[in-house]
């Protein structure tokens, strides 16, 4: 596009000053390393909640969903559909560890359960990994400058950092959760506006198209193929990626550092507890937005799938409609890029900074270096976004892949930490290694989908460390007080309540609450069923 018209920059600039504007008051709240990292623990859940779905559902979802099922039908959807599941299990186990550490890390757990090896280790495989995932964001989002306004995209990346790293330098935690319930807003009022266009443009009715589009295989959700190179089956989605997703959502520093803002523990459940409802049904936005998409553009090949969503809403030709769609991208894109920065800025202050060079430090003075770190991953983060300007396919499906290859190894430090009473430190750090190598030979020599890297990479990993655990440090003679049974036994021996305000405490129990999950699960199983029958 050429012309973007006054009225279309007018509602983007708007929309970035917004958030500099807001990050520059939050600032003025911020007096310790701590308050950049957690606020001042007075966040309402509904606002972490909603930041935690913008951040996952992010230009990747908004832009790469549609150009995934566009070329692989309605199936890909069950790669999405266990996340009650997934939250099932987080909020039963894992964020009981991480809220009432009082520590902005998850990986102090790693320390405090094995040591400090551990900690390092895993913090640094963090890093590695956030950084593929933010130049991912960063590429997404100047694709839609490139498209919209003819800009280099490289200059695109550049400036979408400078104001990502800007307010979130400014603000910390809250301004990455405050501007994130914005950009949720924006993303999803553009999203449901795409669909409404999109139907009305169609050239049938739509029971017409789905009925057609029905015939030629794109709306079936169910794939039951056992082939293990297909990555959207039934089998992938129910098992590989509800493991998968545990591990985004349980050791994500990015995920959880926001939800230890929250005021209490039974908050920072209901927080997470909210995207376990509201994940499946923006999926099946995204998801159904690309089939339809398909039979809008008749199958065609796209030299670029992630632009089909531009594409169209250019040929609409709505005045103030591009604008709202490129604020929309950008949003999305700010959402997860804040929360990356800083968590990033987090885990390298807490974990490598104060450890390893300034242990006697004031908090005004890890406040300063932690912006610093901000600014050092945002102008680092450039590199990757560059590199995957020549990439292809959909960057949605590109970003899992790369994730899959960390994931395995977290499945099998926290599992252990939280199950096994024999793991010792030695023996996770040579099954780390193994289930690297593990994954290595899978990609190279194996025909293998994606969603099943996590868990091949975590059974390598938790066998190999188990037996190498014994092996090298032998059997132990009780649980660690930082495993489940280890906790359970705390608890009883000290009398110690667990309930906290209607919320268990205590890891391994499971709230009244999350039992909802799984019949919400159910639901949506048997309701693409009844959509795919009613087609």
């Amino acid at each position: 596009m050429s012309e973007f018209g006054a009225l279309n920059w007018s509602i983007v600039v708007a929309y970035v000053a917004g958030n500099l504007v807001l990050g520059y008051f939050l600032s003025k709240r911020i007096e310790t390393a701590e308050h950049y990292y957690l606020g001042r623990r007075t966040t309402p859940w509904w606002a972490i909640g909603i930041s935690v779905v913008a951040t996952y559902f992010g230009a990747l979802t908004f832009l790469g969903g549609p150009a995934w099922s566009y070329t692989e039908g309605f199936s890909v959807i069950f790669i999405h559909i266990n996340y009650p599941i997934a939250i099932f299990v987080v909020v039963t186990v894992f964020l009981p560890f991480f809220y009432r550490s009082g520590v902005a890390s998850i990986f102090d757990y790693l320390e405090n359960r094995f040591g400090l090896t551990s900690r390092t280790v895993m913090s640094a495989v963090f890093l590695f990994g956030n950084i593929a995932y933010s130049g991912i964001m960063l590429y997404t989002t100047a694709l839609v400058l490139e498209f919209i306004t003819g800009i280099d995209v490289v200059d695109a990346i550049l400036i979408v950092a400078v104001v990502a790293v800007t307010y979130t330098m400014l603000g910390g935690i809250s301004a990455v959760i405050w501007t994130d319930v914005i950009q949720a807003s924006i993303l999803f009022f553009g999203a449901l506006l795409t669909a409404g266009l999109l139907i009305g443009a169609l050239p049938e009715s739509l029971p017409a198209t789905l009925d057609a589009l029905k015939a030629e295989g794109m709306t079936d959700p169910f794939e039951y193929s056992l082939d293990p190179a297909k990555v959207g089956t039934i089998w992938t989605g129910v098992i590989a990626m509800s493991i998968y997703h545990v591990v985004v959502y349980g050791v994500n520093q990015m995920m959880v550092q926001r939800t230890l803002a929250a005021r209490t523990l039974g908050d920072a459940k209901k927080a997470y507890i909210s995207m376990g409802y509201v994940a499946f049904l923006a999926y099946v936005l995204f998801f159904g937005l690309g089939v339809l998409f398909y039979s809008y553009y008749g199958g065609r090949i796209f030299e670029n799938e992630n632009l089909i969503v531009l594409n169209f809403v250019a040929g609409v030709g709505i005045p103030g409609l591009m604008g709202i769609l490129t604020a929309a991208v950008v949003a999305a894109a700010m959402s997860s890029l804040d929360s990356s920065l800083n968590s990033m800025a987090t885990v390298t202050t807490l974990d490598f900074y104060e450890k390893f060079a300034k242990k006697d430090g004031s908090p005004e003075h890890y406040l300063k270096a932690s912006r610093w770190f901000t600014l050092f991953w945002a102008v680092l983060m450039v590199v990757p976004a560059i590199a995957f300007t020549k990439a292809g396919g959909s960057v949605l499906e590109v970003l899992s892949k790369v994730g899959s290859f960390f994931v395995g190894s977290k499945l099998a430090m926290f599992g252990l930490g939280f199950y096994s009473k024999h793991a010792s430190e030695r023996g996770l750090l040579i099954g780390v290694a193994a289930g690297f190598l593990a994954l290595w030979y899978v990609e190279m020599y194996m025909d293998i989908a994606w969603p099943w890297y996590c868990a091949l990479g975590g059974i390598v990993s938790i066998v190999v460390a188990w037996v190498s655990s014994v092996l090298f440090d032998g059997f132990q003679d009780g649980y660690s007080e930082y495993t489940v049974q280890g906790q359970k036994e705390k608890f009883r021996r000290e009398k110690l309540d667990e309930l906290e305000d209607g919320w268990y405490v205590l890891p391994g129990k499971v709230d009244r609450a999350s039992y909802w999950l799984l019949a919400y699960f159910g639901l949506c199983v048997v309701g693409l069923a009844i959509m795919q029958a009613a087609i």
